[in-house]
């Protein structure tokens, strides 16, 4: 079950059982990232790690409660929300190292978003995803690999920059992220999008374990 990977058109094939074993860890995606650099003639390393720290300089008596939630979250530079977001803005991005971003990022979530939310153990919920996950041959005793293979692809795709901004507001910057597992029922995969919200120096959360294919 080939599992491809895209960045700049450069393709890395990955069968499912290798990236279940591989766990890459931050020095493994050091490596990753110098090998996407020889292959990418026309964008040098460097690129490929700008990231930024948005920065929040207290001054000033009135402040924008967005952009107090953006202080201290990094984004890389080409996908990162508008800054300045307003007139009269007291902020600025700092450049952060990339070896930070590797070393320091990190992805959480709630196994209550797994059970009861996603799979409805309880019947509270009206959402009916349990039976998308079921066609797919998932049940609640999937949920904490489920859970741990979100975190993992959520981590991995971030910090290579592969996230789509979402709505930014006083509660701060969601993000979306496409992950890919495997089917229980047959040999293909199936994609789907999962929801983040992003907090300083490197932290995501799940919002949503399942936010639509």
């Amino acid at each position: 079950m080939p599992n491809e990977v895209i960045v700049k058109g450069f393709y890395i094939n990955k069968t499912y059982r290798q990236l279940q074993e591989k766990q890459r860890s931050a020095q493994y995606m050091k490596k990753w990232m110098a090998r996407l650099a020889v292959y990418n003639k026309e964008d040098s390393l460097q690129n490929l790690q700008k990231w930024v720290k948005w920065v929040h300089i207290p001054t000033g008596l009135v402040h924008c409660f967005t952009c107090l939630k953006l202080n201290g979250c990094w984004f890389i530079d080409n996908n990162r929300p508008e800054c300045p977001q307003h007139t009269n803005y007291h902020c600025s991005l700092e450049i952060i190292s990339y070896d930070e971003v590797l070393n320091k990022a990190k992805s959480i979530s709630e196994y209550s978003k797994f059970d009861p939310y996603l799979f409805n153990t309880e019947n509270k919920y009206s959402h009916g995803k349990e039976k998308l996950f079921s066609e797919w041959g998932y049940n609640v005793n999937d949920a904490k690999w489920l859970q741990a293979e979100i975190e993992r692809q959520g981590l991995e795709n971030y910090i290579t920059g592969n996230y789509i901004l979402g709505k930014l507001d006083h509660n701060g910057q969601r993000i979306s992220i496409r992950v890919t597992i495997p089917r229980k029922d047959n040999d293909s995969t199936v994609s789907f999008v999962t929801g983040w919200m992003v907090y300083p120096n490197g932290q995501l959360k799940l919002t949503k374990p399942y936010g639509g294919k």
